[in-house]
Order: structure tokens, then sequence, then C-alpha cells
């Protein structure tokens, strides 16, 4: 049964209702109880809050037992980026692999299947898809979570997304608008500029969102990025030209807009968190996600009293604050009244996708391996997005199906070299993410080849460098399935 603080003014309630905050633990704390009794309406989840399908719903049913209709919301991509499977990796490939397959029935069933596993937990809201176009290789945050390089590619994929995921009654959250793809700085650490024209602009980042637009989705995702040929001044997040003139006005977007995530340094290091919420209502966010970082009730309360500071003070209009807390109740009565498709559950899909991306460069010539080899993993610092705790590469299902794989964890300049001497006389595989972005890990590759010209190479990254080794995997993501899919390729298992 929804509950509101009898206590609670209007002003407040909606101050507290724009909010999408996070906590930590695995049970909601009595002061996020608390909030929901009071106005808050939408609750962010990450990976340190599951620790099973089984105790996340019954987390998320601890939350309705205070709001029925709480808007409870996830960062899960598939892929690299995973809070379902944070610990074991994800049962589904991200979107460079579903790019790399290029059929968009499958990329539906995809985010159906994971739409029905959210909806299993009692998650209705989902921060996906990631609609960036890959226009910059050097891009450090966004990679392989984009559909690929192509307009067109990742404008069908977003709205086959889209799609899949609201079949199973979960709102889709396309991102990061207006574009995150042509950037060589991460948003978590500092704010990145994009300097294309507004032609390139329109014919290039904003087709996907268009595409998504007329798929329906629910909700839509701003980006801490600056775009001189949309607003000199502020990044997308607290434009009212980026947001209000462009999203709403000239795409004619209705639905809700949520900030990226307002702890990121793109904004928190410039801004505040304070100021930047207030900015971001004003220019017309309807959302404010907070909680990767900050995950307390002293930031609720921050946020909760800069909006209405604003407010009374006259530099935030009471209209603007209330239009946008009404669009978050609007999105929360629609995943109430959403229905799921009852097509069939798809649990192998995943895998199957991830063995249609697989793309391969030597396999004519190459036997696959009898004996355990070892692998070498080539490691790369992992992005905030995708996080270091979820592991990745091809060793333990080369463990499963060749017992006595030994394997090993490299960097640095004399990454090559050490693991040559940790292989001794067994079998290299090389395991790469990213080998363009990393000049250390072309060098070891270079060693390795040098000195052992049957090494395999697994690249679980964007795939730009140029395929070498007796046999080069290019599996275009790291999720669990992606590895799985290649270490079947190099130990001669028949996919079903």
């Amino acid at each position: 049964m929804t509950t509101i603080a009898s206590g609670t003014d209007t002003l407040t309630r909606d101050a507290l209702t724009v909010l999408q905050p996070g906590f930590t633990g695995t049970t909601a704390p009595d002061w996020l109880l608390r909030r929901l009794g009071e106005g808050l309406a939408s609750v962010g989840l990450f990976g340190r809050n599951i620790a099973s399908p089984e105790q996340l719903a019954a987390l998320t049913a601890q939350l309705r037992a205070e709001r029925d209709d709480v808007l409870v919301a996830i960062d899960e991509e598939g892929g690299d980026v995973t809070r379902l499977e944070v610990r074991s990796g994800s049962s589904f490939p991200g979107n460079h692999a579903l790019g790399a397959v290029d059929d968009v029935e499958l990329t539906r069933q995809v985010a159906a299947e994971l739409g029905r596993r959210l909806a299993a937990c009692g998650v209705n809201l989902n921060w996906a898809p990631s609609a960036d176009i890959n226009s910059n290789p050097a891009n450090p945050v966004i990679g392989v979570r984009s559909f690929g390089a192509g307009t067109a590619l990742a404008a069908r994929h977003t709205a086959a997304y889209v799609t899949g995921l609201q079949s199973a009654g979960v709102a889709a959250c396309t991102k990061h608008f207006p574009g995150h793809g042509d950037t060589a700085v991460d948003s978590h650490h500092a704010l990145p500029r994009i300097d294309a024209g507004a032609s390139v602009l329109t014919e290039r980042e904003l087709a996907p969102f268009r595409a998504a637009i007329a798929a329906g989705t629910r909700a839509m995702m701003s980006a801490h990025i600056l775009v001189p040929a949309l607003d000199p001044d502020r990044p997308a997040t607290l434009s009212r030209a980026v947001l209000s003139e462009l999203l709403r006005g000239e795409l004619g977007y209705t639905g809700l807009i949520v900030t990226d995530g307002m702890e990121m340094q793109a904004i928190a290091a410039t801004y505040g968190i304070e100021r930047g919420s207030v900015l971001a209502i004003a220019a017309g966010a309807d959302a404010i996600c907070v909680g990767g970082g900050l995950a307390d009730d002293e930031t609720v309360r921050r946020l909760r009293d800069a909006l209405v500071t604003a407010v009374r003070s006259g530099e935030l209009p009471e209209a603007r604050l209330a239009e946008a807390a009404e669009r978050v109740r609007e999105l929360a009565r629609w995943t109430a009244t959403a229905t799921a498709d009852p097509a069939e559950a798809r649990p192998d899909i995943g895998l199957v996708a991830a063995r249609r991306a697989l793309r391969l460069t030597g396999a004519a010539s190459f036997t696959p391996l009898t004996e355990a080899p070892y692998v070498a993993a080539f490691t790369p610092v992992a992005n905030i997005a995708v996080g270091d705790e979820t592991p990745w590469g091809v060793a333990a299902d080369l463990g499963r199906l060749l017992p006595g794989t030994r394997t090993g964890s490299h960097t640095g300049e004399d990454a090559g070299r050490e693991a040559l001497a940790a292989a001794g006389g067994s079998r290299l595989v090389a395991v790469v993410r990213d080998e363009h972005r990393h000049p250390w890990m072309a060098t070891a590759l270079d060693d390795l080849l040098t000195a052992r010209p049957d090494t395999i190479v697994v690249e679980m990254g964007v795939p730009q460098a140029a395929p070498r080794g007796a046999l080069h995997i290019a599996t275009h993501g790291a999720a669990r399935v992606c590895g799985r899919a290649a270490a079947e390729v190099i130990a001669g298992v028949q996919a079903p």
C-alpha cells in the first residue's frame, strides 16, 4: 500500500519524488523505507545490493511493502556492465556482440529475456540500452557497450532492444543523450567535450535516440558531456537547449528524462551535486540519479533540501519541479499496468548470441587443443561503469573443458615476458581487451608471438587492432557467455 507521511508538504514530496538514490547492503535500510513513506518514488540498485535472484526479489518486495508503486531501477546492460551477475559475469552478451551479429530479432529476444529476469526479481526500470555510436575508437567508457560505429546499425538495434525489454514490462532508459560515443574522456572522471558540428550530430549521434523514441522508450538518460554545437556553456545534463529544446521540442520526446549519476566528476567537480541537481531539473530533467558512490540518507536530504530551497528562492519554478515529479509518477503507473509478452522464455538465448558474435581469423588451419594451456590475461584498468569485481576471460571455461588449465594476470611493460615465463612448456592463450587502446598490451603480444607463434589470441574488447596469432577470436565483449563461446572453439567443442 502506498504511504505518504502525513506531515510532508507537497513541495517536499515532489523534491523527494524526483530523486533516484542508492543504498548499501542487501536489505533496505530504515532510512530508505522512511523516505519512501515521505514521498521518495524511486530506488537505484547496484551490484553491492545483489547476492542472488531470490535475495533481490525479497529486497524489492520489502521496498514495495512500504510503497507499492516504487520504481526499482538498475544498471543492467548485460555484457560487461552487469549488476544481476556482478560476481559471475553476465549470461548475456553486450551491445557490441549483438551489433556484430546484426540480427535485430536476436537483439529483441536477448533484451526480452533480460527483461523477464529483471521483472521476476521485481525490477521495473533498466538504465539501458546504451544508444551511443562508438565513433571514437579511443573512447575509454563506451566501447563494447555500443552496438557499433554505424549509425543505422546502432539505430535499428537500439529500437529492437527497447522493444524487447519493454515487452517484459520493464521500462527502458535509453542513454546517454545526446550521445557519448565520440569522446576520449570518461565522464566519471572529468567533463568530456564533443566538437562535432550540428549537422554531424543530427545525422549521426541523434539517430539511435530518434529510433528509441519511435520504439516508445519510457525513459531517457542524459550524458554529462559538453557539446558546444548545442550549448557552449553547460553539459547536456544541465542544458535547457539540449533537454527541453532539442529532446522535448525538436525530437518530440514525452517520457521521463533521467540524469546520469550526479556524483560523477563531470558534474560533481564543477557544479557540486546540489547545484547540479537544481540546474538539471530546471533544464528539463525529471529524475536525479545518485547513489553509485554517494549512497546514504545524508545525500538524499542534501538534494531534497537543495531543490526545496531553489523553489522557495525563485531559482527553480515550482511548476517545473511538479511537472518532473508527475512524470516520475506517470512512469510508475505504466510499470504497474504494463503486461508482459507471454512468449516462451529463452534461457539459452544469451549463449546463442555470444556464439554467433564470434569472429575467427585463422580457423581454417587451427587444430583445437587437447591438452591444458596457460591462459595469460592481459588486464587493463576497468572503467567505473564496468567495475573490477566482475570476472572475465576464458580461463574458467577452458579449465572445465581442459582440466589442468593454468592462468595468470599480467600488466605493464614486462607483461609478455612474464607470461612466457609462467607458461613454461604449455600452449599459450593470450586474452586481451581493447589492444588498440593499450600500447603495453600490443608490446606483450609482440613478445609472445615472436617467441611462440602458435599463441592463440582472444580479443574481448573492441576489435580495432589487426587480428594475429595462430587463431584470433574476437568476442566483441567480455561477458561470461562470450568467454564460454571462445573456450568452446579453442577446445573444439561443438555447440548444440
